[in-house]
């Protein structure tokens, strides 16, 4: 269901069940924010800016269904380990990034990979629940030469080995190079629309926001299409303490666990 407010601006109403949260992690300098902002708008940045924590809000209306999706773009410095583990207790989808011509950044991969399986066992044992946790390993620029690189592909590949819940993508934000594929994968191992990748919907300026309201007229506009998304320009992040609630209540089962924000179109 959505409420439009007024034209162009509009509070759309997401089931509970089909808000979900991205959360990328990673070193420093090795191209997450590249790969959220291909996903996001099919663009690529060559300026480097120190990503502290971005939030981004996607919503999507395929076939008729809403659907939100969160995108955590979280620093890859990791100055407070307790929002890092928050960021990792409330995310349902994990996109970990390294470069393919740095060591280092392979090897925080490694890391982070045993810190989240760690941090939602222990979570999966106090609300006894049987879900899966959807991961894509990526390793961006793969556009540079193999003189540069220091991960081979075999090695990487091992982090996924024998884990049907986890796949690992080489990939160049820059060319755009297996980008699309690499969110293909991971949303189907989550068991989200196919359409939810950049490639598979129709795109939708925050103008033409009141398409989202199911009227013949509007969906004439997007030409019978039947997927197509919006970012929201403005969402914010949902706040610490809006996260630590939803997190006792998953834990506690008080009121539905998967209880989201509502998105706000400005």
């Amino acid at each position: 269901m959505m409420k439009t407010l007024s034209s162009g601006n509009c509070t759309l109403s997401v089931p509970a069940k089909n808000s979900y949260r991205m959360v990328v992690l990673g070193a420093s300098r090795v191209g997450k924010s590249s790969i959220v902002s291909r996903f996001l708008n099919g663009r690529f940045e060559d300026q480097y800016t120190p990503t502290i924590e971005d939030f981004h809000r996607k919503v999507y209306n395929i076939r008729g269904d809403m659907y939100q999706l969160d995108i955590l773009d979280t620093s890859g410095n990791h100055p407070f380990p307790a929002m890092r583990r928050l960021s990792i207790l409330t995310g349902d989808v994990f996109i970990l990034v390294f470069s393919l011509d740095n060591r280092e950044s392979f090897d925080e991969v490694k890391r982070l990979q045993k810190q989240i399986l760690e941090v939602k066992s222990c979570l999966k044992n106090k609300t006894k629940e049987a879900a899966e946790l959807p991961m894509v390993i990526c390793g961006n620029k793969n556009d540079h030469s193999e003189l540069c690189r220091q991960v081979p592909t075999t090695e990487a590949e091992l982090l996924v080995s024998g884990d049907e819940n986890c796949a690992y993508f080489e990939v160049s934000a820059k060319k755009n190079t297996n980008v699309d594929e690499m969110f293909y994968v991971l949303f189907s191992m989550a068991k989200l629309p196919h359409e939810m990748s950049p490639a598979l919907h129709r795109k939708i300026s925050v103008q033409y926001g009141d398409a989202f309201h199911p009227r013949p007229f509007c969906m004439r506009r997007v030409k019978d299409m039947d997927a197509y998304g919006m970012v929201s320009p403005f969402a914010r992040r949902p706040s610490v303490n809006s996260d630590l609630k939803y997190i006792k209540a998953k834990v506690l089962r008080e009121g539905q666990a998967r209880e989201r924000d509502k998105c706000t179109i400005q």
